[in-house]
């Protein structure tokens, strides 16, 4: 069912009821601006969501760094140099 703000408003417990068989849509202005969902739903949500997510860059280059001291891996690293530079010459 699709709810005004002032229909939520008004009518809570009949939302939280209906909620509890569907997701219910609260509308403002026609616009979605809230989707009231029963707890477990909202739960296998956030476990979704988290599997979903991609750690961030610095823990995967931290993990990278404890492989390589424990397989003892020394990364060799070219001498720094000048190279020519097409916008400058």
């Amino acid at each position: 069912m699709v709810w005004t703000i002032e229909e939520a408003q008004q009518k809570l417990t009949e939302l939280i009821n209906a909620a509890s068989l569907e997701p219910q849509l609260i509308y403002n202005q026609e616009q979605p601006v809230v989707a009231i969902v029963e707890a477990e739903l909202f739960q296998e949500f956030l476990s979704w969501h988290q599997q979903r997510q991609k750690p961030p860059l610095a823990d995967t280059f931290t993990q990278l760094r404890q492989i390589c001291d424990q397989e003892n891996y020394q990364m060799e690293i070219d001498e720094r140099r000048n190279r020519s530079n097409p916008f400058i010459d």
